[in-house]
C-alpha cells in the first residue's frame, strides 16, 4: 500500500471529516473565554495551535479506540462491516498504535497549555477510551458521548483561562445535549441490529418513535442552553443571530427524519450538524470581533 493510500485509510478509520463537529465548539469556547478574560476575542497563536493539536489528537484517539474495540460488533453489522479494522485494511495492532501516539500528542498539547488541562487529562482519557464499552451496558451511552465531546468546548475555554466559569459549564452542556440528540438519531439506523445483538441504545430501549422524541427534547434544551451561554458570556446580537440560525437547523433536522422515513438520517447526522457547528463558530467569531472593536 502506498504512503498516500495508507494515510487516507487512517483518515477514513477515524472519520477525520467529522472533526468539524467538535472543533468549532472548542474554538468557540476559546474565543469567548479570551473575550471575557482578556477583553479581546483573539487568543494567542500559541493557545490556538495547541488547542487545535489537542482536539485532533483527542478525537483521533477516541475514534481509533472505538473502531478497534468495536471491531467484532462492526464485523457482524452489514452497515459497518466494511470499516477499516473489521475489513482488514488496518490491523488491531496498527489501530492501537495510532491511539497510543494520539494520547502522547494529547499529553504534550495539554502540558503546553496550562496546569488544569494537564490535571484533567487522565479523566479525559477515561471518557475518550471508555465510550465503546458503554453501549454494552447502558442505553445512556449517548450521554457518555455527549459529555466526552462537550469537553472540547469546555477545554477550549480552560485552555485560555486555566479555570472554569458558568459560561464554560453552559457551553459544555450545549454540546452534551446536542450530541445526545444527534447520536440518538444516528442510532436509529442500527435499531434492528442492536436489538438482535444486545447492544444498548435509546432507540433499542424505547423504540424509534420515542427515541426521536427524546432527541427532539434534547435539541430543544440545546437551543435554550445556547441562549444561556450568550447571556453568561455577555454576547452581542451577532451571537444570538447565529443561535437562531442553529435553532432553525435543529428544527430542519427533525423535520426530515421521522419514524416512518429514516432515509435522510445521514443528511440529518452529518450535513445538518456540520452546518450547525460552523454556524456556531461563525456567530462567535462575528460576536467577539464586534465586541473587540467596540470595547
Amino acid at each position: 500500500m502506498s504512503a498516500a493510500r495508507s494515510f487516507k485509510t487512517y483518515l477514513d478509520l477515524v472519520k477525520f471529516e467529522h472533526t468539524v463537529f467538535a472543533l468549532p465548539f472548542a474554538y468557540a469556547g476559546m474565543l469567548l473565554a479570551s473575550m471575557q478574560e482578556r477583553g479581546t476575542g483573539w487568543p494567542s497563536l500559541h493557545t490556538l495551535f495547541w488547542v487545535t493539536v489537542a482536539m485532533a489528537a483527542a478525537r483521533t484517539a477516541a475514534m481509533g479506540a472505538n473502531r478497534v474495540i468495536d471491531r467484532f460488533i462492526d464485523a457482524r453489522n452489514p452497515r459497518t462491516a466494511g470499516r477499516e479494522v473489521p475489513s482488514g485494511k488496518v490491523s488491531p495492532a496498527q489501530a492501537w498504535a495510532l491511539v497510543l501516539v494520539s494520547l502522547v500528542v494529547l499529553t504534550l498539547a495539554a502540558a503546553q497549555l496550562n496546569p488544569l488541562c494537564l490535571i484533567l487529562l487522565p479523566l479525559a482519557m477515561v471518557f475518550l477510551i471508555g465510550y465503546p464499552y458503554t453501549k454494552r451496558f447502558t442505553w445512556l451511552c449517548h450521554v457518555w458521548l455527549g459529555i466526552t465531546d462537550g469537553a472540547a468546548a469546555a477545554g477550549g475555554w480552560i485552555a485560555v483561562t486555566g479555570h472554569f466559569s458558568p459560561a464554560a459549564w453552559a457551553l459544555w452542556a450545549v454540546v452534551i445535549f446536542w450530541m445526545i440528540g444527534l447520536d440518538v438519531i444516528y442510532a436509529t439506523m442500527d435499531y434492528k441490529f442492536d436489538l438482535q445483538n444486545g447492544i444498548k441504545s435509546i432507540p433499542a430501549r424505547f423504540g424509534i418513535p420515542r427515541a426521536l422524541q427524546i432527541a427532539a427534547v434534547s435539541h430543544a434544551l440545546t437551543f435554550a442552553l445556547l441562549i444561556l451561554v450568550g447571556v453568561l458570556a455577555g454576547c452581542s446580537f451577532w451571537y444570538y443571530l447565529a443561535a437562531l440560525a442553529m435553532g432553525g437547523i435543529l428544527l430542519y433536522e427533525h423535520r426530515i427524519v421521522n419514524p416512518n422515513d429514516l432515509a435522510k438520517v445521514n443528511v440529518a447526522f452529518f450535513d445538518a450538524n456540520m452546518w450547525l457547528a460552523l454556524t456556531m463558530l461563525a456567530g462567535v467569531v462575528a460576536d467577539v470581533t464586534w465586541r473587540t472593536l467596540v470595547h
